[in-house]
């Protein structure tokens, strides 16, 4: 039993996807489609850069999701690889959005610009350089927490993503991680800053709700062909309804990309399957469980290596 996985924002890089794009015509349809429907050059900002504009999170995200989804569909319709078979779907936060349109609840277009929407509303929640993000390192969720719990007056932090056993993202101002992180350091507990143009997944994204929530609400969602799993419950997403409003809330909430594995595992899944650029999900995989089998697909001998197994 497998489960079939989708990065987040942090696994993009400069020439992600550029052998599909060479090799596939419909791959490079789908570049063509994205520019369009976007009204912007997000195919150049991939291939060619300058970086910087791919690392906006309102480019990052569509761009992300453009990668995952022609991927999935060269498994699909050039290896004739029936990924449906998977168990369940997974994404982390925006990876989410990937699995729901690979699982065919939402059509590439209607995905695509919900992104950048999503992208351009979490960018803009927060004023230019007033919040960040840290990640801390060999501690676990419930110390950190308590930490968090017994410090409440000096620091408005949260913990934004707990993503394995040993890695946990805090996102908060930063006036205040810049404190935490000396605290911390004086604990011994090791923190790097990340490179983010916001503090995700906390209540500082509360304009990003606002907007979003009427996006969401808009939005059609069909009933998915495989089961999701939700970064907010680690659980099952049983409809539509519970969908949207599960989408709603992990602007704000933690993801528990942990929980949400070891969710999967308990049911049975013995192997996960990322698709998409980088291998960031594979190597938090092998840190919460080191006996299940994982694979990174994002290059066409990855999906040969796959088709042969």
């Amino acid at each position: 039993m497998f489960s079939v996985i989708f990065p987040g924002q942090g696994s993009q890089s400069l020439g992600m996807g550029k052998e599909f794009f060479d090799k596939f015509e419909h791959v490079k349809k789908l570049f063509q489609e994205a520019d369009d429907v976007l009204n912007v050059p997000l195919s150049k900002f991939i291939l060619e850069g300058p970086k910087d504009k791919l690392d906006l999170t309102v480019n990052t995200q569509p761009a992300i999701f453009l990668i995952s989804f022609s991927i999935f569909h060269v498994i699909k319709n050039e290896f004739n690889i029936d990924l449906h078979k998977a168990k369940y779907f997974a994404g982390h936060s925006l990876g989410e959005y990937s699995a729901l349109s690979c699982a065919n609840s939402l059509s590439f277009a209607e995905t695509i610009q919900l992104l950048k929407k999503r992208g351009n509303a979490m960018q803009n929640a927060v004023p230019k350089g007033e919040g960040s993000m840290i990640a801390v390192l060999g501690s676990t969720v419930e110390n950190i927490e308590e930490i968090l719990n017994k410090k409440k007056s000096e620091f408005v932090i949260e913990i934004a993503n707990d993503n394995s056993n040993g890695q946990i993202v805090l996102s908060g101002k930063n006036k205040d991680l810049e404190r935490f992180s000396d605290f911390l350091k004086e604990k011994n507990i090791k923190n790097v800053k990340l490179a983010v143009s916001a503090p995700f997944h906390c209540k500082l994204m509360s304009k990003a709700t606002e907007i979003m929530k009427i996006e969401i609400e808009n939005t059609n969602f069909k009933d998915f062909k495989n089961i999701l799993i939700s970064n907010v419950t680690a659980n099952e997403v049983l409809n539509s309804n519970d969908l949207k409003k599960l989408l709603i809330n992990q602007i704000e909430n933690r993801v528990r990309w942990r929980e949400s594995i070891n969710f999967m595992i308990e049911k049975g899944v013995q192997s996960f399957t990322e698709i998409g650029p980088g291998k960031v999900l594979s190597g938090l995989i092998k840190r919460i469980d080191k006996n299940v089998k994982i694979r990174a697909i994002n290059s066409i001998d990855d999906i040969k290596n796959f088709k042969n197994e």
